[in-house]
This record gives C-alpha cells, structure tokens and sequence, in this order.
C-alpha cells in the first residue's frame, strides 16, 4: 500500500504533500527532525491533514507530483475537504 498524505504546520502556516507506505511513521520522522536537513524541520509538529491510499507506488508519486506542481494551497485545502477529487486524477494517470 502506498499513502500520499497532507501534512500541515501552524508554525509556518503550510502545507506539505509526500508519499509513503507508512504514514504514521514518515509523521513521525517529520516530527522528530529524522532527516536533519528537510524543509519539515523547520515547521514541527507537523500534523496530518489527509492520507489518501493509491493504487500502486507510480500512482503514489503521479498523484504527489501534480499536487506539487499545482502550487496552490486553496487547491490543497479542496482536496483535504473532499479527497475523491483524488480518485479521478488518480485514474487519468
């Protein structure tokens, strides 16, 4: 199972989208400062939005990599309120 989730900082007043097979420990590792050099560092804790199972790992990143280039929060804020948004993008992949 592969996740894409949504992960949001009230410190810096952002979003941040990943994919993982295991969400409550990549959260985790965010939280924790595992990779010390990431951009999440700066805004722990961070705390999960929405994690959304895809198909498969390619439908995982496709799905991560449109939300990236979208570059809209009022985008990401939609797909957090209503995540089925996901499965037609999902399927056009």
């Amino acid at each position: 199972m592969y996740f894409i989730y949504i992960i949001y900082s009230k410190k810096l007043d952002r979003f941040y989208v990943g994919t993982t097979d295991d969400v409550e420990k990549r959260l985790g590792e965010h939280n924790s400062g595992f990779y010390s050099e990431a951009f999440t560092v700066k805004g722990a804790p961070w705390e999960l939005s929405l994690s959304f199972e895809c198909e498969s790992s390619q439908k995982a990143y496709g799905l991560e990599k449109f939300l990236k280039r979208m570059k809209s929060r009022v985008f990401l804020e939609k797909v957090i309120v209503g995540p089925d948004i996901l499965l037609d993008i999902q399927n056009k992949l």
